[in-house]
């Protein structure tokens, strides 16, 4: 018996409720046609922008009662992002799944109070870790009482404005005994590579994720959006909307081949 693709999707942030509304039920529809474990995902406040001019979002509270929206009108499981541990108890309310960005990871009291709320964690790995290095991030989480846990391959520093994915990253971090799955967009960032803002290679988003799934990876991070030439933040990093089930048709195959018993 093959497994559910696990997937998590959605804009980089919330830009309008009538936009996340619109795209949330469509993704739905195509990872529901799919057989996908769908999350959808869109940050309430972009705290790690590069430049202080660029957009966070609409607000906290307006954000985390948008998501509600998408979660009690569409009927779905929600994940987002967290940047400051008194965030987590209100994110919790909504939130099916916390996630702990890159750059947090190892920021010991955002991880706790993740934790404590029960709700399942996305770790995703510091582009400045080694991939074995992320069993002292799970283990701050179970110390706190929670395994329900996901790790997240989002790259590593390359130089300057370049990310990296080294792929045996995802059977060393599934040593650690989790589900570990792939952020197929972030990785092809540039970091600050645009200088007020970061660039991507948004091309190579199907070979990464072919070559994520057929090291064993368990899903896939992917953020999406309407028209990625006119998003407000992470444009060059996301998938058009419009592709999305074609992409996916063609990962699933690889899925089913790598996971068929």
């Amino acid at each position: 018996m093959i497994k559910k693709l696990f997937f998590i999707a959605g804009p980089c942030v919330i830009e309008s409720e009538e936009m996340v509304m619109r795209t949330a039920s469509i993704i739905a529809e195509i990872a529901q046609q799919r057989g996908l474990d769908f999350y959808f995902k869109a940050s309430i406040d972009k705290a790690n922008r590069t430049s202080i001019d660029s957009f966070r979002g609409l607000g906290f509270e307006e954000g985390l009662r948008i998501l509600d929206k998408v979660k009690t009108e569409l009927g779905l499981k929600i994940a987002t992002d967290i940047h400051e541990a008194a965030q987590a108890h209100l994110v919790a309310q909504v939130a099916d799944i916390i996630q702990i960005p890159a750059f947090l990871c190892r920021q010991t009291d955002l991880v706790v109070a993740a934790a404590k709320t029960g709700k399942i964690l996305n770790l995703k790995k510091g582009q400045f870790l080694a991939p074995w290095d992320m069993r002292n991030v799970v283990k701050k989480a179970v110390n706190s009482g929670n395994s329900n846990i996901i790790m997240c391959e989002r790259g590593s520093f390359f130089g300057y404005n370049n990310l990296v994915v080294d792929m045996l990253s995802i059977p060393e971090m599934k040593k650690i005994g989790f589900p570990v799955i792939i952020d197929a967009t972030h990785s092809l960032q540039k970091p600050g590579g645009n200088g007020t803002s970061s660039g991507g290679r948004i091309e190579y988003v199907e070979s990464l994720s072919k070559a994520a799934i057929a090291a064993g990876a368990d899903g896939l991070f992917m953020e999406v959006h309407p028209d990625p030439c006119k998003a407000l933040s992470d444009g060059p990093n996301m998938v058009k909307l419009d592709d999305l089930g074609c992409l996916l048709d063609k990962l699933l195959r690889v899925f089913y081949a790598v996971n068929e018993e």
